[in-house]
């Protein structure tokens, strides 16, 4: 990275084979540089590695290559303009057709192995593209603001989806996210307010801050189960959202993660959540039910601030004083009309404990669950394998809450194996 940066006396410069990279602004603001020999071993250049050189300025409009690498597109691209890049193209570098408007669709060879950063930023007339499974990365806001874009193809080959990849890309309806995954980066699908669903791998263990927000248009959402915290703000103002839900392998809900989901009518928080941040599910207007588990010790201020319509809160704390409350926790909420549900013989704590004693109505109806109490009769044995296998065939109405012992979303055969493994001791 700015190997010869501003080195106006340079004139010329011939790159023996030996080189592969090419760093971020290495020569930029060469402004004696005429003459640059760039050898087929180079297939990675850095942004803006070449712009203020004579050597740059000269290229014929439209793209252009140096070494193995679509570099920038140069000129005023024409409205409809359609591109094949070149067979034998390792890298399409950061920022190459950058505000192009006019580009309307795009042909990837299978060479392609990089994507870089804003490669594709603004390319507000691009509708489809189809990432080639030789790609392993693509960067930073690579597709963010290509507003026109309604499907895109991410292949098995990448591993982590980069911060603001496909930020502002508000006509995608729907994105399939391979199990190849294993991150998605901060507001990596932010503002996408056209996307309807999305499944989260069980590969993927990080969602980063912001990373759906404000898409509005989103009514499901099934994380996978080896996701571990909710980040700050990563489904806020997702006012579709009707349904979501949480794996046991969940430990910590982070500020404002839910925050003015409208649309939520309950959330189950599972039993491996610790901690649920500031504004968690604030002015979640639809909600009618939480059900908070024992395992929670402590809930952010204004947690659950303008939840107005709550009408049942089951709450599976053992000893009220033993979780952290910030201020203003239930704030708004109707406490005269909101049932507070508490375990069997705890009503008198709750009753004397701060903010809890708030809630006029709180009634010890709940019973600690037990993992693998399926049936509900307070023993795990192979009657619980009956009712589970029951709630797969169908044969009775299938509830999560207990039968989702493997924490994937899922009630299936996984499951069975998982309470088989309960029983014996082996987890």
């Amino acid at each position: 990275d700015y190997a010869f940066y501003s080195c106006k006396s340079l004139t010329s410069v011939v790159m023996p084979n030996s080189v592969t990279a090419i760093g971020n602004y290495a020569f930029y603001r060469c402004s004696g540089l005429t003459a640059i020999t760039i050898p087929n071993s180079v297939t990675s250049i850095g942004d803006y590695a070449f712009e203020g050189t004579p050597w740059y300025n000269n290229q014929p409009d439209g793209l252009v290559y140096a070494g193995l690498v679509a570099y920038r597109y140069k000129g005023t691209m024409p409205n409809g303009t359609s591109i094949s890049i070149q067979d034998g193209t390792k890298e399409i570098a950061g920022y190459c057709f950058y505000m192009c408007a006019g580009l309307t669709s795009v042909a990837i060879p299978n060479s392609v192995t990089s994507i870089g950063s804003a490669a594709f930023c603004n390319c507000s007339g691009l509708t489809s593209v189809i990432i080639p499974n030789s790609v392993t990365s693509i960067g930073f806001a690579a597709f963010a603001g290509c507003s026109e874009l309604t499907s895109v193809t991410i292949p098995n080959t990448v591993t982590s989806i980069s911060d603001r990849t496909f930020h502002n890309c508000n006509s995608l309806t729907s994105v399939t996210i391979p199990n190849s995954v294993t991150s998605i980066g901060e507001s990596a699908f932010g503002w996408c307010y056209g996307l309807t669903s999305v499944t989260i791998p069980n590969s993927v263990t990080s969602i980063g801050i912001e990373a759906f927000v404000r898409c509005s248009g989103l009514t499901s959402i099934i994380i996978g189960n080896s996701v571990t915290s909710i980040d700050d703000n990563v489904f806020s103002f997702c006012s579709g959202l009707t349904s979501v839900i949480i794996p046991n392998s969940v430990t910590s809900i982070g500020m404002e993660a839910f925050n003015g989901c409208s649309g939520l009518t309950s959330i189950s928080i599972p039993n491996s959540v610790i901690s649920i941040g500031r504004k968690a599910f604030e002015e979640c207007g639809g909600l009618t039910s939480v059900t908070i588990p024992h395992s929670v010790t402590s809930i952010g201020t204004e947690a659950f601030q303008d939840c107005d319509r709550l009408t049942d809160i089951y709450c599976l704390i053992q000893v009220p004083d033993q979780v952290t409350l910030g201020s203003y926790v239930f704030y708004n909420v109707p406490k005269q009309l909101c049932t507070l549900h508490v375990l069997d013989g705890s009503e008198e704590l709750f009753g004397e404990a701060d903010q809890w004693k708030d809630f006029i109505n709180i009634v010890g109806d709940l019973v600690e669950p037990i993992d693998g109490d399926v049936n509900g009769d307070g023993k795990v044995n192979v009657t619980d394998v009956t009712a589970l296998v029951n709630m797969i065939l169908g044969v009775v109405e299938k509830d999560e809450t207990v039968a989702d012992l493997n924490g994937d979303g899922k009630v299936n055969v996984s499951d069975v194996t998982t309470l088989v493994n309960i029983i014996l001791g082996v987890q």
